[in-house]
């Protein structure tokens, strides 16, 4: 099994360097694949040198200017090659030496989407106290509306940034998504087929804004739109119901 880790960048310097030494450090068949999202910083020039200095190729994409973390993982899907795909952000708040557990339900074919849970064994309020109060009721109120809007859902962390998926899975999602919306409208489409979120407990390093966190309260809004309007206002048709249409359609013509 290969895995490809997309690792969507903005102005990270201070930390990609280390994560990237991380990602490559990692023992498992993997392609690395950074999408700089236009920073404004040394980032890039990092990147560069991570690559030359290594004997594992990064493939670097670049855009020209700031589109968004979403934007930057759906260009990263177009150069996967592998079968799992992992999502790792370049803040350092994860670790990938928890690769193996991220990817070992795939291993024994029980998963199609795993989920690193920050708070399944920890807890939303008691163990984090470094992070603000109303960062951690968010992160509770929102795995709580994933639930309650799909209640086989049980799951405890809809907001991580580990998001693991088969390749075929995720490229077959006709994802929209420029920022941080990534999040929960990925978490909707997979739910709305009926696919089965598998969580494992993942350590957590969280940073402040101080040192470079970006999310906000607005990202927080967003999220909770995001999960109302593709549970409610844009929920993806079946997938038996395209292909019918496309063989009523004719051979070869697209769904309407």
């Amino acid at each position: 099994m290969k895995l490809s880790v997309i690792i969507p960048v903005y102005n990270e310097e201070s930390t990609v360097g280390q994560l990237l030494e991380q990602v490559l450090a990692v023992d498992i068949p993997k392609e690395v694949i950074v999408v700089d999202d236009g920073s404004r910083d040394k980032t890039i020039e990092i990147i560069r040198e991570k690559a030359a200095a290594s004997d594992q190729v990064i493939n670097l994409q670049t855009n020209v200017v700031n589109v968004g973390k979403g934007a930057a993982i759906r260009r990263g899907i177009l150069h996967v090659t592998g079968d799992v795909v992992l999502i790792q952000d370049a803040d350092l708040e994860l670790d990938p030496k928890e690769y193996h557990l991220l990817v070992a339900p795939f291993m024994s074919g029980v998963a199609d989407v795993v989920y690193g849970s920050r708070f399944r064994e920890r807890g939303y309020f008691f163990y984090y106290r470094q992070v603000p109060f109303s960062s951690r009721l968010v992160n509770f109120l929102l795995a709580k509306t994933v639930n309650l809007f799909w209640p086989r859902a049980r799951i405890t962390d809809e907001a991580t940034a580990y998001k693991v998926f088969r390749a075929d899975l995720l490229k077959s999602l006709p994802l929209k998504c420029n920022g941080f919306e990534f999040c929960p409208e990925v978490t909707a489409r997979v739910l709305n087929r009926g696919i089965k979120i598998r969580e494992v407990p993942i350590t957590y390093h969280p940073r402040t804004v101080a040192q470079g966190k970006k999310v906000n309260w607005k990202d927080a809004v967003k999220a909770f739109w995001t999960l109302f309007k593709y549970r409610f206002l844009e929920k993806e048709k079946p997938l038996e119901n395209k292909t019918r249409e496309v063989e009523e359609a004719g051979e070869g013509a697209a769904p309407r």
